[in-house]
């Protein structure tokens, strides 16, 4: 299933030896308690990833976000909080910006401002500042991208791999992308494959689920991206909804590890696209603001437009050399995730009774 354009560095190979006698020593001292790992009294759902680069971590965290405030479960949510400009605890708030959380926790405090979100580098510091809340408590903290964050014991482990490039078909950074070998899986109690083409044929789901080895104690689950309708990052800018006629010129501007899904799903939407694409958590300088503009003003007038992701969205919104020029024709295409084969009822039953077992709010645990 490798993606036949994402290459193995193979004359990397000794460096990722000793990159990977690094890390399953490390792996060791946790699983010898040398190195100790905390519990908390609250239920942690970890989601993250072996691979560097984007698996689709937010898209499932803010479906579990969804699914358990449709449960009338208070939600928290904790990352790093990559490339923020602050440092240590950060309680986000309506007026964060994405230099002081980032731009994954700003879009999710965006798009559900009813929930907690916090950032810190040091996991359990954070998720104890988090139990501390109250009106109302928190009753289960979710962890995005910490499944190398071994210091926290998570009651359930949610492990994401890009069904481009699954864990199996990879290998040690740096001559793949690894953080460590694919042995680690076997922590996870949930394996999901990301990204799955919606083409993808019956006989591949038994392919990958035995090349994959899990234990009979994980669950493998199949889910796929669905793409929203167009919407206008500055809606009060904007001339009128977009609905593509398939005459439209499109520069799609990009800041994330893996843009080809999305090009290909513009490109559902018309034939004109021109492909802008920067680092996974650009931070867009004012010089890429002047790229940005002037690559768009090659575009035909009258037809042309700008399409970002959420996550670019949310640096791009505030920045400072955005001017009135491009903000009328900037739209963003919301991401969410689908479940494949009929599991999304079992999945979200599993992750409902982990939570209610485990609360600490016995309300919760008595329905």
């Amino acid at each position: 299933m490798r993606d036949a354009s994402v290459k193995i560095h193979h004359w990397l190979y000794p460096l990722s030896w000793l990159y990977g006698i690094g890390v399953c020593l490390r792996n060791k001292l946790f699983d010898w308690g040398w190195l100790r790992s905390k519990s908390f009294d609250v239920p942690v759902i970890c989601v993250g990833n072996l691979a560097v680069g984007g698996t689709g971590k937010t898209p499932h965290t803010e479906y579990l976000i969804r699914l358990l405030q449709h449960a009338g479960i208070n939600v928290a949510t904790l990352s790093r909080g990559y490339k923020r400009k602050s440092k240590g605890y950060v309680l986000a708030t309506a007026g964060s910006s994405v230099q002081q959380i980032g731009d994954e926790p700003y879009q999710i405090k965006s798009k559900f401002p009813d929930i907690r979100v916090a950032v810190d580098e040091n996991r359990c510091h954070g998720i104890g500042q988090l139990l501390e809340l109250k009106n109302p408590a928190v009753d289960v903290v979710l962890l995005d991208d910490a499944f190398q964050h071994r210091h926290v014991k998570a009651g359930m482990n949610i492990l994401l791999t890009d069904y481009h490039r699954l864990l199996c078909d990879d290998v040690l950074l740096p001559a793949g992308r690894l953080r460590e070998p694919a042995s680690g899986k076997n922590r996870a109690q949930i394996v999901i494959v990301t990204k799955c083409p919606d083409n993808i044929k019956p006989i591949d789901f038994n392919i990958i689920t035995k090349r994959l080895h899990l234990y009979p104690y994980q669950q493998l689950y199949f889910s796929r991206f669905r793409y929203g309708s167009l919407m206008p990052l500055f809606p009060e800018k904007a001339k009128k909804r977009i609905s593509c006629t398939g005459d439209e010129q499109v520069l799609l501007v990009t800041g994330i590890a893996s843009p080809a899904p999305l090009v290909e799903e513009v490109k559902s939407y018309t034939s004109h696209v021109s492909l802008l694409a920067f680092g996974d958590h650009h931070d867009f300088s004012t010089k890429d603001v002047q790229l940005i503009e002037e690559r768009f003003l090659q575009l035909t007038e009258g037809k042309r437009l700008i399409i970002t992701t959420e996550k670019d969205a949310a640096r791009l919104k505030s920045h400072p050399a955005l001017g009135g020029v491009l903000k009328p024709y900037i739209y963003v295409l919301p991401i969410e995730i689908e479940f494949l084969q009929n599991q999304q009822y079992i999945f979200n039953q599993n992750i409902i009774g982990y939570v209610r077992t485990y609360s600490r709010n016995r309300s919760l645990s008595e329905r």
